[in-house]
């Protein structure tokens, strides 16, 4: 911690003209989520599938050997299809004659296959203090940073706090952290949220710097946080919003 605290006073004080008036160190709560989901595979749909959904559309098909003669298609790959088909959703078989489902109709004409996968897991990392879920890792906290205060604009009971995110942001969380895939003509994209569960509450220490720029007359606020390793514009604008009037005190 010492060496980072080094690193970004030399980096914030480039300049003559800002001078730090402040500093502290203290962390946010981060909380693991356990998020179970499931994944489904889209690939282009070849032209056998196509010209199979498009016989059972137009014409009246019962049986495998039928639609075999119709293709002139080796049987084995015609009742391999149809297992798929049927598995998948995609026709069902009513009045004795296979037919498409909803399903088979919309996937028919975007010509993309979608075939459920198995339901994964994955640990995202959600922050209260941004009302957000942050990409990183948690890393072992030192004596020191066990010790460190909260953030001050955490809510009091935060320990106990019922979390508040909707799927979509779930989703763009586990696309950020490159569940989803894209190779060739196969896609793999998360399709719906099964079920999310705490895990743990990890505190992140945020290295604070209160700064004045002498030849524009500012004084702001720079927050490093450690889960990202990066600036935190976040926490920096809520320091900002919040005291900046208090900070010309320190001057």
């Amino acid at each position: 911690m010492q060496e980072l605290q080094k690193r970004l006073t030399k980096e914030l004080q480039q300049s003559m003209k800002v001078k730090i008036i402040h500093s502290a160190t203290w962390s946010i709560p981060v909380h693991s989520i356990e998020v179970e989901f499931k994944p489904v595979k889209r690939t282009k749909m070849d032209v056998l599938m196509k010209m199979m959904l498009i016989t059972f559309q137009k014409a009246s098909v019962s049986k495998a050997e039928e639609l075999s003669d119709l293709l002139l298609v080796e049987q084995l790959f015609i009742e391999d299809l149809i297992s798929i088909m049927s598995r998948t959703g995609l026709i069902e078989k009513r009045d004795g004659l296979f037919k498409l489902t909803d399903r088979g109709m919309k996937q028919l004409e975007n010509g993309i296959f979608e075939e459920e996968q198995d339901i994964e897991s994955k640990t995202e990392l959600y922050s209260t203090s941004h009302e957000a879920f942050l990409s990183g890792y948690i890393k072992p906290a030192s004596p020191d940073e066990e010790l460190l205060e909260i953030y001050r604009y955490v809510k009091d009971g935060y320990l106990d706090e019922e979390l508040h995110f909707d799927d979509d942001m779930l989703i763009e969380a586990l696309q950020k952290s490159d569940t989803e895939s894209d190779e060739g003509d196969t896609q793999t994209v998360v399709s719906e949220i099964i079920s999310t569960s705490e895990l743990t509450i990890d505190d992140v220490p945020c290295l604070e710097y209160i700064l004045y720029n002498s030849e524009k007359d500012i004084v702001y606020a720079r927050v490093w946080n450690t889960l990202l390793s990066q600036w935190d514009e976040k926490l920096e604008n809520q320091l900002n919003e919040k005291e900046r009037m208090k900070w010309r005190e320190l001057l």
